[in-house]
């Protein structure tokens, strides 16, 4: 950012100029009282105590004690206000302090954003750059602060007494000033600086600032369900759940939020992943195993609450899962297919976060990670549907000296604009905001930068867009959200919503030309996914592509698997190279495993006998699901020794219900005895292999003409044997009805001899019957064959047929 911005009306009077003349010399006074002492001491000593002031002003050094500043209030002052500030005194050198006190100092008030930044740096007392103590009755005492030791201060200054002048950011200094064992005379030991926006009345012109409130996590589903009717999500752990929990990162931002005018930022897979805990989920373990989770009132309250919290303020949604745009135009844009999962993510965006928090969001921006840009980056931002880019100015930075900072909005050509975070409002709380010293800091510099934008000076008003970082920590949280508070109680700033900032008034003079492929930050490049994943994702989109074709209720497949291939590509895995990868494998893992409970069962070796013959292949689904689309073939390798069908090989359609297996015969004709190899394989409808093969040997043996003649022979002893019998069984009838006639009617039992013997022919007759009826009974039904599959009336025996079976006739 160009930073001739210095702003006219902020120079000192000549009363005051005059007064800090003075004081600087009043501030060498310790200087000097350590100078007349030099006589009383050796030669050797004075030059090791010159020696020592001259390093501690050349090094910067911040000097023996440390000065923490922990909280100011109010953070901008107007009149009439007292200043109250509060911190603590810590002694990290050897020697015991004494005789100290702990003082303020105001001003000078600063003319530039970089000057800002400067003084921000600065660690050692400086005469002259640092104002004299406001002194008097402001100040605590501190009489003695042990090596080591610490001490808690709190001062609190009328504005008034504080001799502000015009409109500006003034510089705020808390030392200690005191003695040490080796320097017994006054001088100041340690200094923190920060700063004091000044604009006790309302600005003629107000900035308009967009501050960008993300709600963005990292990926917390996995793409496994359960096998019920709701689909039971299964997380990979349960830390979603401590986000948004009472007090968690996700709820404090989203409380912080509610009481700000701020433009929501949202990740659809976040809003998804809440919402699919609302009906029961489950975790999964280091075994694989998962147990019932138990936080569904917590995703309850957290959603609810954000349904009430942003309806009717400004929001935009992300891409689902909010993919790494960089990495896509840098490594994933010339694998196949890529880019339309960005497409599909931003397809599904708008739909799931209306359908959870009833808010049509705003889907036309995009936002590579950190706002840096390229040529590469634009374009695969743009790809999908957006037409405006969140970049940053310390990426899209300014070359046409502007003595202000200009609009965040600016066209950039092909019908996209540019929307350019300030950097330095954008990374103001990042960092360690646990500290009260390192968040007090940041929310007044925040507010100086603020107000030293609105105090340059430029034609037009402003629209200026703070985007902080994409996942802030709970503490980062509150500290913007106090940095931000203040700045819209103040007088100089007004807020805007980001569609509002991307419509504004594009400065002429600003900066349009996006930056080369090779200003891309080397530190962000380290952190992108490479190609490999995104080739790993294309493989594992193409597995599903096959899959969803045999599905009848593809649904229940493709939306979590697509939702998970989103995921793998999400921004959210930056610099998480392993765990990316896992989480990758992890999701083509399980597609491998739906998919192999759709097979052909395994054959055993078959025994051909005869000219034709059936075989039966067996195909399982073990999906909840039926499954269509398939084809089976069933190829002879040998199709000379043994055609399948009528030639190598032959097609059937097949369908399976759910949880249910299907048997198909095929029919096959021999031409030569022998051994052939034969391939059972499912396929899809276009023509792709679906799953393994199943490969099984028929041993064919032919029945020959010899054979055929002795098998006839012996049919006509057959019925050569049963006329004889037909024969005799009339003959013996006959007699028996000519004794009946001559013995007359008490005869009519049968012949019978005085020891009750049957009659021989009777007998003999007799015994040919239960021959006769073996015969008979042994050539009505053909003999049942051990390969013929059982009526599948529930879910069928996928157990392998046994050695030596033999096929249907």
């Amino acid at each position: 950012m160009a930073e001739a911005a210095d702003f006219q009306g902020t120079s000192p009077s000549p009363a005051r100029r005059w007064l800090r003349r003075s004081g600087a010399l009043l501030a060498g006074a310790p200087l000097l009282a350590g100078l007349l002492q030099l006589p009383f001491s050796t030669p050797s000593q004075a030059a090791e105590k010159a020696a020592a002031a001259a390093a501690a002003a050349a090094t910067g050094s911040s000097g023996p004690v440390d000065v923490s500043l922990d909280s100011l209030s109010p953070s901008v002052p107007t009149d009439g206000d007292t200043i109250t500030v509060s911190g603590s005194v810590t002694n990290t050198s050897k020697q015991t302090v004494t005789d100290g006190h702990v003082g303020i100092r105001v001003g000078p008030s600063l003319n530039t954003r970089s000057a800002i930044d400067t003084a921000s740096k600065r660690t050692s007392f400086q005469p002259g750059l640092d104002a004299l103590e406001v002194g008097g009755k402001y100040v605590t005492k501190v009489t003695k602060l042990a090596a080591g030791s610490s001490q808690h201060f709190s001062i609190s200054v009328p504005v008034k007494d504080l001799d502000l002048g015009s409109d500006g950011v003034y510089q705020l200094g808390v030392s200690l000033t005191g003695r040490t064992t080796a320097q017994p005379w006054d001088q100041v030991l340690g200094i923190e600086r920060t700063f004091l926006p000044w604009q006790p009345a309302a600005a003629d012109t107000k900035t308009k600032t967009t501050y960008l409130w993300p709600l963005i996590s990292t990926v917390h589903l996995t793409a496994e369900t359960g096998s019920d009717a709701q689909q039971t999500p299964v997380f990979k752990n349960d830390d979603l759940a401590k986000e948004i929990s009472p007090g968690g990162r996700l709820d404090q931002l989203l409380s912080l939020g509610s009481q700000l005018d701020v433009t929501w930022v949202l990740d659809p897979d976040l809003l998804a992943s809440v919402d699919a805990m609302r009906g029961g989920y489950r975790i999964q373990q280091a075994d694989r195993t998962t147990i019932a989770g138990r936080n569904q009132a917590v995703a309850n309250s957290w959603l609810d609450k954000l349904e009430k919290t942003v309806r009717g303020q400004s929001v935009v949604a992300l891409p689902f899962a909010d993919p790494d745009l960089a990495s896509l135009a840098h490594h994933g844009k010339d694998v196949t297919g890529s880019l339309s999962h960005l497409k599909d993510a931003t397809d599904v965006a708008a739909g799931t976060v209306e359908t959870i928090v009833h808010v049509k969001p705003s889907t036309e921006f995009a936002w590579p990670a950190s706002g840096a840009v390229d040529p590469s980056i634009v374009k695969v931002a743009t790809s999908a549907g957006a037409d405006k880019v969140i970049a940053r100015s310390d990426s899209l930075r300014e070359t046409g000296g502007l003595p202000y900072t200009p609009s965040a909005a600016r066209p950039i050509g092909g019908g996209t604009t540019a929307v350019v975070a300030d950097q330095r409002l954008s990374t103001a709380f990042q960092g360690d905001m646990m500290k009260a010293d390192n968040s007090t800091l940041a929310v007044q510099k925040f507010l100086a930068q603020s107000l030293m934008i609105n105090l340059q000076e430029s034609k037009d008003p402003r629209s200026i867009v703070v985007a902080p970082q994409r996942m802030p920590t709970a503490s980062q949280a509150q500290s913007m959200a106090e940095g931000l508070r203040a700045l819209q109680q103040g007088n100089w700033s007004e807020s805007q919503g980001l569609i509002e900032a991307a419509k504004a008034k594009p400065d002429p003079g600003a900066t349009t030309k996006v930056p080369p492929t090779s200003s891309y930050p080397s530190a962000l490049r380290h952190r992108e996914l490479p190609r490999a994943a995104f080739e790993r994702i294309q493989a594992t989109q193409a597995k599903l592509d096959k899959f969803r074709m045999i599905l009848t209720d593809e649904s229940r497949v493709v939306t979590p698997f697509g939702r998970a291939i989103d995921r793998g590509m999400s921004a959210s895995w930056r610099g998480r190279t392993t765990e990316a990868a896992a989480f990758r494998h992890g999701v083509e893992t399980y597609l491998d495993g739906l998919m192999g409970l759709v097979h052909l069962i395994k054959k055993s070796d078959a025994k051909l006998s005869g000219r034709s013959a059936t075989i039966p292949v067996t195909v399982q689904n073990n999906l909840v699901q039926g499954v269509g689309h398939l084809v089976l073939r069933l190829t002879s390798q040998q199709p000379t020794r043994l055609k399948i069908g009528n030639g190598p090989y032959y097609e059937q359609p097949i369908q399976v219900a759910g949880e249910h297996s299907q048997s198909v015969k095929f029919t096959t004709s021999t031409k030569a005895n022998g051994p052939v190899q034969v391939v059972a394989q499912l396929y899809t409808e276009d023509g792709q292999p679906y799953g393994d093969p199943v490969s099984f040997e028929v041993k064919v043996t032919e029945i020959t003409s010899t054979v055929m003649l002795v098998i006839g022979g012996g049919v006509l002893l057959l019925v050569l044997a049963g006329f004889r019998m037909y024969t005799q069984r009339k003959r013996a009838a006959a007699r028996q009805a000519e004794e009946d006639t001559e013995n007359g009617p008490e005869a009519g039992g049968g012949s019978e001899d005085t020891d009750g013997t049957v009659d021989t022919d009777t007998t003999e007759d007799s015994e040919a019957g239960p021959e006769r009826a073996c015969d008979s009974e042994s050539g009505a039904d053909d003999p049942e064959h051990p390969s013929d599959p059982t009526p599948d009336t529930a879910p069928e025996s996928a157990d392998p047929s046994g050695t030596g079976e033999r096929v249907d006739r």
